[in-house]
Order: C-alpha cells, then structure tokens, then sequence
C-alpha cells in the first residue's frame, strides 16, 4: 500500500504541477515550486521511512542484541533538518513560489485520499 501511495504522490505532483503551468504559463517558478514541494515530500518519506524500519527493526535468528534507540532517533531529526534546509534553499535561494511549493507538500495528501477512495 505504502509503494501504491508514493506512486500515486508522484503523479499527483506531476499533474497539480501541470496544473500550475497551464493556470500560470507566464510563472514558471509556480510550477517548478510544485516540483521542489514534491521533493520535499520525497525526503519526508525517506526520513519517515528510515525511522520506521529502524525502530522496527528485530534480532534475527536468535540474535541477542541491544537495540539502541536514540542513534535513529537522531538521524530522524537530522533527516529533518536536511528537509528544513532544502526548503529554505528552495525559496531563498532558487526563489521557487513558496504557494506552489505548499500544493506540492499536498500531493501526499491528494494521494492519500485516491488511496482511500479505493478502499471499499
């Protein structure tokens, strides 16, 4: 399900992106803040993702070992951080629209309720 909600991400990012430059042709930076909240999406997932499998992370074969649960808790909030800082490159200093880059972190959500209109 997690694989069918990221690809429908990606396309609902390419289509609300497509969207911008026809409602904006004149703008481009419209719809490439489409694009670059799309990315920061991505990089959301992938942090959000990694946390996950590592706290949910078990011994193997009757392995005994401690499982340390401030190391990925640590790379969670620098994954973050790296997200934040994307952000503010992206707005700062590649000047992408800050609104389009807002409908592009809402592709996730676009996708979540195609996911859940599919569900019976």
């Amino acid at each position: 399900m997690l694989r069918r909600v990221a690809r429908d991400t990606a396309v609902a990012c390419v289509v609300l992106a497509g969207a911008a430059w026809a409602f904006a042709p004149a703008r481009p930076r419209f719809a490439l803040g489409v694009v670059g909240g799309g990315l920061l999406v991505a990089l959301s997932f992938w942090a959000i993702s990694g946390l996950a499998a590592a706290l949910g992370s078990r011994a193997e074969n009757g392995e005994i070992r401690r499982v340390s649960r401030a190391f990925p808790l640590v790379k969670f909030f620098t994954r973050h951080a790296i997200i934040a800082f994307s952000g503010y490159v992206m707005m700062v200093r590649l000047h992408l629209d800050p609104v389009g880059m807002l409908i592009g972190v809402t592709s996730v959500v676009v996708a979540a309720t195609v996911e859940a209109a599919r569900r019976p």
